[in-house]
């Protein structure tokens, strides 16, 4: 999917929300958990009841992979389902990848060929020869961690970069998420990327905006974790939306009765409503 495509898709749906599907057997209706694959039956009920209020759904593969060979299998039959049923919605891999070249070139191939994501989410630690094995895919979105919603941000993303001149914090150091945003868009096809920035680090967008003013920023944090959905658009926003929030707990778990996926809907239906009257205020509509 292309960077106009998804656009479109906000357009029409009157929202730039991503649902998460981060799927834990602890949590779902117990009467799933008869069914032979209660992981994807699962995802089948929210994904075909939230689908018209979403543009994307992102399951974070730990939680499939944490069930072995099974739970993979019903990550591909998700992805399978979305592409060949919802084809206009846009797929986030949250596998959160990062590696050596050579590495990072199988991982792309996963997540890209295999199970065909439209995008996945990458680690820069490593740096530039460990993301652009995923930037080499036309179409395809590396989204980078930049600025994330965990009170473990702050142990490095924040922290004052010394630069190659030794500057400090008063003549000219830059904290270090800034410096990963900057160092990114020289890399190559740097056009296919996006950045995950959380929603808790609201105040920080209007800087993030400064350094790229036009690309894509997926939102986590917005609800469970106490994120605020009109702080993140005020300073977020850019002239095509620019954004995707994501929230999973609080629509996916809505209920633990037979009724989940109606409730899940309920919950995106508000959000959704919410993302209209922005939308609209801000006369992208």
């Amino acid at each position: 999917m292309t960077t106009q495509q998804l656009i479109k898709q906000i357009k029409l749906k009157k929202s730039f929300l991503c649902i998460g599907l981060d799927v834990d057997l602890t949590k779902i209706p117990h009467h799933l958990l008869e069914l032979e694959d209660p992981i994807f039956e699962f995802n089948k009920a929210i994904i075909d009841a939230t689908h018209d209020l979403c543009v994307s759904y992102k399951p974070n593969t730990a939680f499939y992979e944490a069930y072995g060979l099974k739970g993979w299998q019903s990550l591909q039959k998700t992805i399978n389902y979305i592409n060949e049923k919802y084809p206009e919605i846009f797929t986030i891999a949250d596998a959160k990848r990062g590696d050596i070249g050579n590495t990072s070139t199988m991982y792309a191939k996963a997540f890209f060929e295999d199970l065909n994501f439209d995008s996945v989410t990458v680690a820069p630690y490593m740096g530039k020869d460990s993301v652009e094995p995923f930037l080499a895919f036309k179409d395809k979105h590396t989204i980078l961690l930049a600025l994330t919603s965990n009170e473990g941000a702050f142990d490095f993303q924040t922290k004052i970069s010394k630069g190659t001149q030794g500057e400090s914090e008063l003549n000219g150091g830059k904290e270090l998420y800034k410096v990963v945003l900057e160092t990114s868009k020289t890399w190559e096809n740097s056009e296919n990327l996006m950045y995950v920035v959380g929603a808790t680090k609201a105040e920080y967008f209007r800087e993030i905006r400064k350094i790229v003013p036009n690309s894509f920023l997926l939102v986590p944090g917005v609800g469970a974790q106490g994120g605020s959905l009109s702080e993140v658009c005020k300073f977020g926003m850019n002239e095509n939306v620019g954004l995707l929030i994501n929230s999973s707990r609080g629509i996916i778990y809505a209920s633990n009765d037979v009724d989940f996926a109606d409730e899940a809907r309920e919950e995106a239906l508000k959000m959704q409503l919410e993302m209209a009257t922005i939308l609209k205020n801000t006369n992208f509509l």
